[in-house]
């Protein structure tokens, strides 16, 4: 049935379209939103309106999430710090009033202080023990586990459960397997007459107790380097296996190097727990008898009978410096090998 047009010429179902207003319809494969029109002129429209702004409710919500942060960061973190920093120059019981000395607190402490130079020859053996001894075995301990080795799930969950435990548990824990009379220990090896004191020793206390914190620290580096190995592309290995490389070619030459940003994570967290090191040993002997560590000595002088606050800051301070020092090596290497890459 031959359609009826009206006199103008358009179909009666169509209605009539202004004049001057006509626009082409868009070419075949042109994209069109929801209104119809093409997305090139909803983009050309976007980029006349500029950025879009903020409204009052966004910058409210925005400084309600970030202000909070930043302000107990600053308050619990950068506070303290900076009034530690200012208290080191001072002489100061808590109580009477602040006394400007300069820079006497840290003559007295490097000079005329005999427990400092002890207490920071045990830092640099904690450091160098999870460094050079607990670290690689947890490396070791990573590399076994990702090759799929029997009952991996159960080993993993094993060597990873001293992590969820504080030092303070660790160090208790330690009391009961150390201890001279009925110490775990002593009574494996079955020496009762004359029991070795593991714990009251200063020759062998701080050993004993470095093993403990390694227990810990060993399971949180596995767990590091675990996560890394799964993210190593396959490939890797393979075209290292059809060039002839041996596994432990493949491991040292291919592996290792794509693990840097693990490594420089591992390297920082072992640092801070060795400089940090305090409830473990405080909760032995109150970091006494051969486990002196800066951290205890803080501790002593500002909490304690002393109360040396200005004294106890210099210590601080001092442990702050080192710190410091180690993560901001790592960190400008860390910056250069992303720019060299």
């Amino acid at each position: 049935m031959p359609l009826l047009r009206s006199p103008g010429g358009q179909r009666p179902d169509r209605p009539p379209r202004p004049c001057g207003t006509h626009s082409p319809e868009p070419k075949a494969g042109t994209p069109k939103d929801t209104g119809g029109r093409t997305k090139a002129s909803v983009s050309r429209r976007a980029a006349r309106r500029g950025p879009r702004r903020f409204t009052r409710r966004d910058v409210a919500v925005l400084s309600v999430l970030l202000g909070i942060p930043v302000l107990l960061d600053v308050a619990i973190v950068w506070g303290p710090t900076l009034a530690s920093v200012a208290l080191s120059f001072t002489s100061w019981d808590g109580i009477g009033d602040i006394s400007w000395v300069g820079t006497k607190n840290y003559e007295t402490l490097f000079t005329s202080y005999p427990q400092f130079w002890p207490a920071a020859r045990h830092n640099v053996l904690w450091l160098a023990f999870l460094g050079l001894v607990a670290t690689p075995f947890g490396l070791l301990l990573a590399v076994l586990i990702d090759k799929g080795v029997r009952f991996s799930r159960f080993y993993q969950s094993t060597l990873y459960m001293p992590v969820v435990l504080s030092l303070a548990v660790v160090g208790f824990i330690a009391q009961l397997v150390f201890s001279r009379d009925q110490g775990a220990l002593n009574a494996i090896l079955g020496d009762t007459e004359s029991p070795t004191d593991w714990l009251g020793d200063p020759d062998l206390n701080l050993w004993m107790i470095l093993l403990a914190a390694a227990w810990r620290h060993t399971g949180y580096v596995m767990i590091l380097y675990l996560a890394g190995l799964k993210a190593v592309d396959s490939s890797l290995k393979e075209a290292a296996a059809i060039d002839g490389a041996s596994e432990t070619q493949t491991f040292f030459r291919v592996v290792f190097p794509t693990l840097r940003p693990v490594n420089v994570i591992v390297g920082v967290i072992t640092v801070i727990e060795a400089l940090r090191a305090f409830d473990i040993v405080y909760a032995v002997n109150k970091g006494r008898n051969g486990l002196e560590l800066l951290s205890v000595l803080v501790t002593d002088n500002i909490i304690g009978e002393a109360s040396r606050i200005g004294f106890g800051s210099a210590i601080a301070v001092v442990l702050l410096l080192v710190s410091m020092g180690f993560v901001v090596t790592y960190l400008v290497q860390e910056i250069r090998g992303e720019k060299n890459r």
